[in-house]
C-alpha cells in the first residue's frame, strides 16, 4: 500500500443512547467537587508514607439481619516519615476501634475518611498492622453493578443469595481499607467469611479451608489471593453454590478454571460456561499468559449482571449469548458469545492486572475490555467479523464528555470509555497497520506493566514508543475531546483537497483510502491538503475501520 496521502473514515452512526448500556443517571455525577471527594480521590499525605502490604478480612455475614461485623487486620511497610494514616469506611458501616499491637490507637473522622495516629514510632522499612473492627448494615445496591453495595436476594428455591458490586462507590461501602486505586496490598488478601452452615461463601483466590462452628450453626471460609488486588476486587458470593471444575493447558502451564453456581443452574452452566475456555484461549493469545494462575480462575453466579472480581469473575447474564440476549453491536456477532463472560474475564488483563492509579483513567480498564471483545471475535471467526462488530459497537456512544475524568478528585469520565475508548483502540491500529506489532504492543502492555497501577499517560507513551508512531493527538482527540474528527474532501477533475475538522489542535491521523481502485495512505492537517489523481473525478472510499466521519462537500 503506498503511503501518499491522509484519508477517509467512517460516517458515525446516531450517538444516541443505547438501550443496551448502562441507564444515563448511573453516570451523573455532581459537578462541585467536594472535601470529601478530594479525600477519597487522592494520594493525601497520610496516605502516601505508606505501602499496603496485606488485608485479612474476617467477617460474618448474617443474612436475617442484612448484617455484616468483624475485623480487617491490615499490613503496611512504611516508605517515609509519617503521622497518622488515612482510611475509608462508608456509613450506615461503623468502625469500633482500631488498634496496633493490642493498643487501642486515636481515630479521628473527617465525613467517611478516618485519620489513625499509631502510638509508637513508625519507622522506614518496617512492617506494622493495624487490626479494625467494624460493623453494620452496608448500602444496599439498588441497580448492581451500576452502584455499589451489597444485594441481598433469594434464588428460586426460597434459599438466601448475596453478593458485593463496589466498583465507583468503593470497598469501604462495606469493609475499612485504603480506598484509593493506587496501592494494592503486594501480598494479597486472606478472605475469612463466616455464614449459617447451609450457605457456601465463594471469594477470591483458592480456598485454603473451611471451618465448622456447629453450636453457632455455621461455617467459615478462608479465600488466599497471593497477588496484588484491587479493593474493590475483592468480594464476597454467598448462597446454595455447587462447583465444578476443569484444567485449562495455558501459556505459564495447568490454569485451574473452577465454577460456581446455584444448585438448580448446574447442568445449563455446565454446557453454557464452556465460554470461559474459550475465553482464557483467545486472550492468553491476545494479551498474554492470564496474570493470576496462583489464584486460579473462577467464574462465579451472583444475583446481578456481573462484575470483573479478580479470579472471581460474577455472573448473571441467564445462560444465554449476547448481552441479556441483545447483541449491543447490532451485527450479529454479538450472539456468539456471552457478552459478561468475555467482556469481565477480560478484565483480568486490564484492570486487575494492569490498573489505573485514579479513576479518572478508567479507560485503562474499559476501552481495552470494550475492545476485547472485537479481538475475541476476530481469534475465532476472522478478522472481518471482528472488526464488523467493532465498528457496530459505535451505535453505543454519546460523545457527551470526555472519556477521560477529573484527576484527585474520585471522578471517572465519560460512559463513552466502552465503545468510543474500543473503537479509538481499533483505528490505531489500523494506523499502527500492523498486526504482528500489533498483538506484541497488547501482550507487551501487559507483561511490562504486569500487576501493576498505572497512570493513562503511562500507557499512551508506551503505545506510542513502541508502535514507533506519535499518536500523541490521537490520544488527545478521542479521550480528551468529545468530538468526531471530520475528514472533509472534494474532488475536481484531477484535484483532490482534504482536511481535517472538528478536531484538537494539529491533530494529523493518517487514514487509508481507496481512490480511483488504488489503495492510498492520506495525511490530511487542520490546513486543505491538495493530491493530484491519476484518474479524473475518481471516486474516494475511505476506510471504515478509522472512528471519523467522512464529508464531501461537493456532494459528487
Amino acid at each position: 500500500m503506498k503511503n501518499i496521502l491522509p484519508g477517509l473514515a467512517f460516517i458515525t452512526l446516531a450517538t444516541l443512547f443505547s438501550p443496551f448500556s448502562p441507564a444515563k443517571d448511573v453516570f451523573k455525577q455532581a459537578q462541585e467537587i467536594s472535601h470529601q471527594d478530594i479525600l477519597r480521590g487522592s494520594v493525601t499525605p497520610e496516605r502516601a508514607w505508606w505501602d499496603l502490604s496485606h488485608y485479612h478480612l474476617d467477617i460474618s455475614v448474617d443474612p436475617k439481619r442484612q448484617f455484616i461485623s468483624g475485623t480487617n487486620t491490615m499490613s503496611y511497610r512504611v516508605l517515609s516519615p509519617g503521622q497518622r494514616l488515612q482510611i475509608e469506611l462508608q456509613p450506615p458501616m461503623v468502625l469500633e476501634s482500631v488498634s496496633q499491637d493490642g493498643q487501642a490507637l486515636k481515630v479521628e473522622q473527617d465525613g467517611y475518611s478516618y485519620f489513625i495516629t499509631p502510638n509508637i514510632a513508625q519507622e522506614k522499612g518496617e512492617e506494622y498492622q493495624l487490626v479494625m473492627t467494624f460493623s453494620g448494615q452496608p448500602m444496599v445496591a439498588e441497580k448492581p453493578p451500576w452502584d455499589g453495595g451489597i444485594t441481598w436476594q433469594k434464588d428460586g428455591n426460597g434459599i438466601d443469595f448475596i453478593a458485593s458490586a463496589v466498583q465507583g462507590v468503593g470497598a469501604s461501602v462495606w469493609w475499612p481499607n485504603k480506598d484509593h486505586a493506587y496501592d494494592e496490598p503486594d501480598n494479597g488478601a486472606l478472605i475469612s467469611v463466616e455464614v449459617p452452615e447451609h450457605l457456601v461463601d465463594v471469594s477470591n483466590g483458592r480456598l485454603i479451608k473451611v471451618d465448622e462452628h456447629p453450636q453457632r450453626k455455621t461455617r467459615t471460609y478462608h479465600w488466599q489471593v497471593v497477588n496484588p488486588i484491587s479493593n474493590y476486587g475483592i468480594n464476597i458470593n454467598i448462597g446454595d453454590y455447587v462447583h465444578f471444575a476443569e484444567v485449562y493447558q495455558g501459556e505459564l502451564g495447568p490454569l485451574d478454571l473452577d465454577y460456581y453456581v446455584l444448585r438448580d443452574n448446574l447442568t445449563k452452566a455446565k454446557k453454557h460456561f464452556q465460554d470461559a475456555r474459550r475465553t482464557i484461549e483467545a486472550f492468553e493469545y491476545w494479551f498474554g499468559p492470564y496474570p493470576f494462575y496462583e489464584d486460579g480462575f473462577k467464574l462465579v453466579e451472583a444475583p446481578y449482571l456481573g462484575m470483573e472480581h479478580q479470579s472471581s469473575v460474577t455472573y448473571g447474564n441467564g445462560f444465554q449469548n449476547g448481552y441479556k440476549g441483545r447483541d449491543r453491536s447490532g451485527t450479529g456477532w454479538g450472539l456468539e458469545f456471552d457478552f459478561i463472560i468475555v467482556h469481565e474475564a477480560g478484565h483480568e488483563w486490564f484492570a486487575n492486572n494492569i490498573t489505573h492509579r485514579d479513576i479518572a483513567d478508567m479507560w485503562i480498564h474499559e476501552s481495552f475490555t470494550n475492545y476485547s471483545e472485537n479481538l475475541f471475535v476476530e481469534y475465532f471467526y476472522g478478522k472481518s467479523a471482528g472488526s464488523e462488530y467493532s465498528r457496530g459497537t459505535r451505535q453505543n456512544v454519546l460523545n457527551d464528555i470526555p472519556i477521560i475524568g477529573r484527576y484527585n478528585a474520585n471522578r471517572e469520565g465519560s460512559f463513552d470509555m466502552y465503545p468510543k475508548g474500543g473503537n479509538m483502540l481499533h483505528t490505531i491500529r489500523q494506523v499502527v497497520d500492523n498486526d504482528v506489532l500489533w498483538r506484541k504492543i497488547l501482550r507487551g502492555l501487559n507483561k511490562d506493566f504486569y500487576h501493576k497501577t498505572v497512570t493513562g499517560k503511562q500507557v499512551e507513551q508506551y503505545i506510542i514508543r513502541h508502535s514507533g508512531k506519535d499518536l500523541s493527538k490521537i490520544f488527545d482527540q478521542y479521550l480528551r475531546d468529545v468530538r468526531v474528527p471530520v475528514l472533509e474532501y472534494f474532488v475536481k477533475g484531477k484535484l483532490m483537497k482534504f482536511r481535517w475538522s472538528n478536531t484538537v489542535a494539529g491533530f494529523d491521523m493518517p487514514v487509508k483510502a481507496n481512490i480511483g481502485g488504488e489503495q492510498l495512505w492520506l495525511t490530511p492537517k487542520n490546513g486543505w491538503s491538495e493530491f493530484e489523481l491519476k484518474t479524473p473525478d475518481a471516486r474516494v472510499e475511505v476506510d471504515s475501520n478509522f472512528y471519523i466521519s467522512v464529508l464531501n462537500i461537493l456532494g459528487n
